[in-house]
């Protein structure tokens, strides 16, 4: 029997937005009814929150102030997409938590998930694109300076370019960022990361996994230490911000091919959420949960 997969996760997930919000914040909490239904076996585990200084360590102190004290200008409201509450400023240091104690859990054992997370968007001055800070930045740079990895490698599946997390590490060889997105998508001004791939419009499973396929071997080549695995469904063709066209298979199949191919290389990873939008949250919720089931699965052959 496959053993239960191990999901940090929280109530704190999940924060009040304005009645009739876009952002499908509901799903973190639907994401475990979600994979009931799929009848995975979860060992759930809560992270402490992430520590300010670290989060300091990677946005402007002054923002990060900001935003815990719910403070957050309009202007850099407006660009993340909601109000920033005391609701939402708990939930940015309970996600960052659990990025990165699923990360520890990844390095010991090969393999663990964040039921949220892979907000990419957030750039060192402030949030943007829904992200209010950038979990896997805040992580990896926390891996980094404590001495868990020397050299992490993002792989950013979301159909949006994770420009905050490239902006993050510009330049710096211990985290490198590699970024599969629509060409035409948000953000309209793309940023250079390690390594970025546009996408065409409409593509769908197969010209994407063999794309994928070719890529993954020369970067894991590179030997990272860990895996940050940003695994958003919304390259799904029935997306509502999505310009891609994959199906539920070839999502599940990505995932696969992803913890996989590093699982083979003795390589752990931690998967994030990343992105999904949907006006039926549970159809965003089995989206995610389907990924998790297939990463998990892709996983259990290596798992220490």
């Amino acid at each position: 029997m496959t053993a239960p997969l191990p999901l940090f996760h929280h109530p704190d997930y999940v924060a009040a937005l304005p009645a009739g919000h876009s952002f499908p914040m509901s799903k973190y909490a639907l994401l475990l009814d979600a994979l009931a239904e799929a009848g995975q076996a979860l060992a759930i585990r809560a992270a402490a929150p992430m520590p300010a200084a670290w989060v300091e360590a990677v946005h402007d102190p002054a923002y990060v102030a900001a935003v815990l004290a719910a403070a957050v200008p309009p202007e850099r409201e407006r660009r993340i997409g909601f109000p920033v509450t005391a609701d939402v400023a708990r939930r940015t240091l309970a996600v960052a938590g659990g990025t990165h104690a699923a990360a520890l859990w990844a390095l010991r054992s090969g393999y663990a998930a964040n039921g949220a997370g892979g907000s990419h968007h957030a750039l060192p001055d402030g949030g943007a694109g829904y992200c209010v800070t950038n979990d896997l930045a805040i992580a990896a740079s926390r891996l980094v300076a404590e001495g868990d990895a020397t050299r992490i490698l993002i792989v950013d599946l979301d159909v949006h370019q994770g420009d905050g997390t490239a902006v993050i590490f510009a330049g710096r060889d211990d985290v490198l960022t590699f970024s599969m997105h629509a060409e035409k998508n948000f953000p309209v001004r793309k940023a250079r990361g390690f390594r970025d791939v546009e996408l065409p419009d409409a593509m769908g499973d197969d010209a994407y996994l063999a794309l994928l396929a070719a890529e993954l071997p020369p970067l894991l080549a590179l030997r990272p230490d860990l895996v940050l695995f940003q695994a958003g469904v919304d390259p799904h063709a029935a997306d509502r911000l999505g310009r891609l066209a994959l199906t539920d298979a070839g999502l599940a199949a990505r995932d696969a091919m992803v913890v996989g191919a590093c699982r083979s290389r003795g390589i752990p990873v931690a998967s994030t959420l990343g992105g999904g939008y949907d006006a039926d949250r549970m159809v965003v919720a089995r989206r995610h949960a389907a990924g998790l089931v297939a990463q998990w699965a892709a996983a259990a052959p290596f798992q220490t």
